[in-house]
């Protein structure tokens, strides 16, 4: 069932990156690659840099909070290596869960490296929520738009996830006093939130990474359409570059690419902008997340050069055993009483 799943959504970003081949054309794509400066290019590795680093520091606070000992610096180039394979690997998020059992290996403890891990990608992914919807409720855009057409579908759905809300909370209350493994799982999760994010030395740190990290994407979008020739104002782009980093969030794509180059063409010319200048930008976008994770590339040789190295010195240093023709066996010595006795002991 897992292979479907993984095979479905590889599948599915390619259908949509198909689909917008074949509604767009090929153009988008190559002005994507075509209209890049190397000043842009600078300066959106500069801004991955940022987020990295404060990615990294999110990633510490919850694993320390957690009980598991990462030094910043690991953590830094385990994020790098992270971002790369996501980017290099369909589904994007392959590199999370290697940096996520690599930690656990060297900790002693995976399961629960893998809970710090999924902690701080829903502590990010939680306040850019925050942070999206505020914005995209206040400052004009399409998806306000559409909003205020159907303001009555809207409320049910807002009705709806209310309800929703309520019943897994009264649904973890009473699993929260039950004794099955289900309800010991849900008490440990809880007991590890308010431990890895909700706790006083941890959680003003958290937020503040996590809203530098949300910044960060939008300043490289911005980047990506001033490379693709928009110069529309940031309180217009800002809505529509949210929602495709809304979109980026979808399981169905091939290494971050697919949805959000069709949300970002959609969003362009729902706001009457060109369809096809989004999906450009979208495409400069996905270049500049590529290059910016290149470090994790380095990452990866390095320490495979290094395990090489290891494993040549380990073979070299290690002796060789004298050919013996004839093994004789060593005489049986019957133990003397108190001898038994203090092995039996």
């Amino acid at each position: 069932m897992g292979r479907i799943w993984a095979w479905a959504r590889i599948l599915g970003g390619v259908g949509i990156l198909a689909f917008l081949l074949w509604r767009l054309g090929t153009g988008a794509f190559v002005d994507g690659l075509r209209v890049i400066s190397l000043p842009a290019l600078g300066l959106a590795f500069a801004i991955g840099v940022a987020t990295t680093v404060f990615s990294a520091w999110r990633w510490c606070l919850v694993a320390r909070g957690l009980g598991l000992r990462l030094s910043f610096p690991a953590a830094i180039a385990d994020y790098y290596k992270a971002l790369f394979l996501n980017a290099a690997l369909p589904g994007g998020v392959l590199g999370d869960v290697d940096r996520a059992v690599q930690h656990g290996r060297d900790e002693g403890d995976v399961a629960k490296s893998v809970r710090a891990v999924v902690l701080e990608r829903t502590a990010g992914q939680l306040v850019f929520l925050v942070i999206a919807v505020t914005v995209l409720l206040t400052v004009p855009s399409p998806v306000l738009t559409v909003l205020q057409q159907h303001g009555f579908v809207v409320a049910t759905v807002l009705l709806a996830v209310a309800l929703a809300a309520v019943i897994l909370l009264m649904a973890f209350r009473k699993l929260r006093q039950g004794g099955s493994r289900v309800a010991s799982a849900v008490r440990t999760g809880l007991a590890e939130i308010r431990t890895g994010l909700l706790a006083r030395r941890n959680w003003p740190g958290v937020t503040l990474a996590s809203v530098v990290v949300v910044v960060g994407h939008l300043a490289t979008f911005v980047v990506a359409a001033r490379a693709a020739g928009s110069a529309e104002s940031l309180v217009r782009l800002v809505p529509l570059m949210l929602l495709a980093l809304l979109a980026m969030s979808l399981p169905l794509n091939v290494g971050g690419w697919g949805p959000r180059e069709a949300v970002t063409a959609w969003a362009f010319g729902a706001a009457g902008l060109s369809a096809t200048q989004g999906l450009t930008t979208a495409v400069v976008y996905g270049v500049f997340a590529f290059v910016a994770a290149l470090p994790g590339a380095a990452v990866l040789i390095v320490r495979g050069l290094a395990r090489l190295r290891t494993a040549t010195a380990v073979r070299l240093a290690a002796p060789i055993s004298p050919a013996v023709p004839y093994a004789v066996p060593a005489p049986v010595v019957e133990p003397a009483p108190v001898a038994r006795e203090l092995v039996r002991a």
